[in-house]
């Protein structure tokens, strides 16, 4: 029990700590995560609330995540011996159960969006040495925020956050590593959000510097976070490699 309730507060601490790094990385106006690049583009854009908006996205990965896993285990299922194919439906019904459970998962990580993005202020836009330097240095703690609190939900093994869970579901369907998969699909977000961008305002929108930083530096987090508190982790809350 005391091994459950661990792995359950580390799991609670860490979408916590990923939804405050997301949002403090809205708030340094030099470019957001390239996660939420799509749905911060839409927001501002079209004066909609950043949380909701974010829902929205993360729902359809939900549902690219299903049709990517009813592909790859359709092929599967070829490939399986029949005394095996019962298994693999039954797998099947398990790994469709996870990905619907993200969907109530991302209304209580979006509302947490909200709440912080209401009790976070914007560093002011001014143009100056000082507020530049502000923004950099919110930028770099929202980055590594990010990758605690990524490094943290994941390494708990329970229901991801769906910007990591359709990244696994590009990967086990096209046969590439993780790392691969988040590469193009942070290139894919990028690109959507900039089109957006010039599309309907003529100028980039919750792209720039920040993005370029997240995109090399949250990875970076994950790793260094694990090295020194991965296996710590695990074994407080009994989780066996």
């Amino acid at each position: 029990m005391k091994k459950v309730s661990y792995r359950a507060v580390f799991y609670a601490a860490g979408l916590l700590t990923l939804a405050l790094g997301l949002t403090l990385n809205t708030k340094a106006g030099l470019g957001v995560s390239s996660i939420i690049s799509v749905s911060y583009s839409i927001s501002l854009i079209f004066d909609l609330n950043f949380g909701n908006v974010t829902l929205g996205l993360y729902t359809v990965f939900v549902i690219l995540e299903l049709l990517l896993h009813l592909v790859h285990h359709h092929r599967a299922l070829h490939e399986t011996p029949a005394a095996l194919a019962p298994s693999t439906r039954a797998s099947l019904k398990y790994i469709f159960l996870t990905d619907l459970l993200q969907i109530p998962l991302s209304i209580v990580f979006t509302r947490f969006l909200n709440v912080f993005a209401a009790v976070l202020p914007d560093v002011p836009a001014e143009n100056t040495p000082f507020l530049f330097a502000l923004r950099l240095l919110t930028v770099i703690l929202a980055i590594v925020l990010t990758g605690i609190g990524a490094a943290m939900s994941l390494n708990m093994r329970l229901i991801p956050n769906p910007g990591d869970g359709i990244v696994q579901a590009i990967a086990d369907t096209i046969h590439k590593s993780v790392g691969f998969s988040k590469n193009c699909f942070d290139v894919v977000n990028i690109a959507l959000a900039l089109s957006l961008g010039l599309a309907f305002t003529g100028k980039l929108e919750g792209v720039g510097i920040g993005t370029v930083l997240a995109v090399i530096g949250v990875g970076r987090s994950i790793a260094v976070f694990n090295h020194f508190s991965q296996e710590r982790m695990k074994a407080l809350a009994g989780i066996e490699d």
